[in-house]
């Protein structure tokens, strides 16, 4: 099978913790054709979305004392050629956000795939409908305490009623402009007004959960299953567990809790084509759906001696067999 991702820089991705870089591994792995391409080399012609797209050969990485090392010329890349995306069997979608919107645009092209030919995940329009903060305010009964506004007051009473809180930009990543706040911090007011950009943008309050110091739990589901999870620690001084600011992950069991919230999950991600998703758990809520580009694979491996990626990449062949067999 032919399998394009839609990825930055190849360069700029480290192979030893990218899940893009992991499945298109995976795929190699399986004998499978793996072409690249960029979100800016995407375009549609006569009607069909194409792309300049790159085959590569990758140097798969090697777990060497707890840790996975690539060789420094770790991928290889053929020369460049515009196809029509539909000559692939499965697109992956796999730009770092924020959301901009020149990445709107390229989930616009992707609408010209013909699905018949083609799975892309995750499905434009699912991610186009799934902002990773906003998307789980319609699982009420999963998440914590939550508003969105841009309103310093509405906040400020929010804050002081929990007595804690945690404020996200609805477009963050990563850990990006993540604010731990409390009711009598001096720069309450600044730390509001810097986030809405002064009351002109929605951000997103959420009652602080004290279970955030053991952990901030990432579980990937695939086609509405979880497959996997890692939890990630706060180290030192950091409230933030992410692995982008320094936190530690640890091996972790999904609860019965959570697997609740997966099945709570399921049918809506299905509904909008989102397949490959990576959620966040802290002590029982759901705090984000991750749907752009979700991380965990090469952790999760780490830890758990599996492959994620040929599981993903072996589930969406079936899926494809099944189809054309439909």
């Amino acid at each position: 099978m032919k399998f394009a991702f839609i990825i930055d820089p190849l360069e700029r991705l480290d192979p030893g913790h990218d899940s893009s870089v992991a499945l298109m591994e995976a795929a190699q792995q399986l004998g499978h054709e793996v072409w690249i391409t960029q979100a800016e080399e995407l375009g549609v012609v006569q009607g069909k979305a194409t792309a300049l797209l790159q085959a590569v050969h990758l140097k798969p990485v090697q777990l060497l004392e707890n840790r996975w090392v690539a060789v420094s010329d770790w991928f290889t890349l053929g020369d460049r050629t515009r196809r029509y995306l539909e000559e692939m069997d499965a697109v992956f979608m796999r730009t770092d956000p924020p959301v901009t919107v020149p990445y709107l645009y390229a989930t616009y092209i992707l609408d010209y795939i013909d699905p018949t030919k083609t799975l892309v995940v995750n499905a434009p329009q699912g991610i186009r409908a799934a902002n990773e903060k906003m998307y789980a305010l319609q699982f009420r009964d999963a998440i914590p305490e939550t508003i969105v506004t841009q309103s310093k007051q509405v906040i400020r009473d929010f804050v002081e009623q929990k007595g804690a809180a945690v404020l996200k930009p609805l477009g963050g990543k990563a850990g990006e402009g993540i604010l731990f706040l409390q009711p009598g911090d001096r720069n309450l007011n600044s730390l509001i007004e810097i986030s809405t950009q002064q009351g002109k943008v929605p951000i997103m309050v959420q009652t602080y959960l004290p279970e955030a110091k053991d952990g901030d739990k990432r579980i990937i589901l695939l086609h509405g299953e979880p497959i996997g999870a890692i939890n990630r620690i706060p180290t030192g001084q950091e409230f933030r567990g992410n692995m982008a600011v320094g936190g530690r992950v640890a091996p972790v069991e999904i609860t019965p809790r959570e697997r609740e919230i997966c099945a709570q999950l399921a049918p809506t991600l299905k509904r909008d084509g989102l397949l490959f998703v990576g959620i966040d758990v802290i002590g029982g809520y759901l705090t984000e759906v991750n749907v752009t580009s979700p991380t965990g694979i090469r952790e999760i491996d780490r830890l758990n001696g599996v492959s994620l990626g040929k599981q993903v990449i072996n589930w969406i062949c079936q899926s494809r067999s099944h189809q054309s067999n439909a």
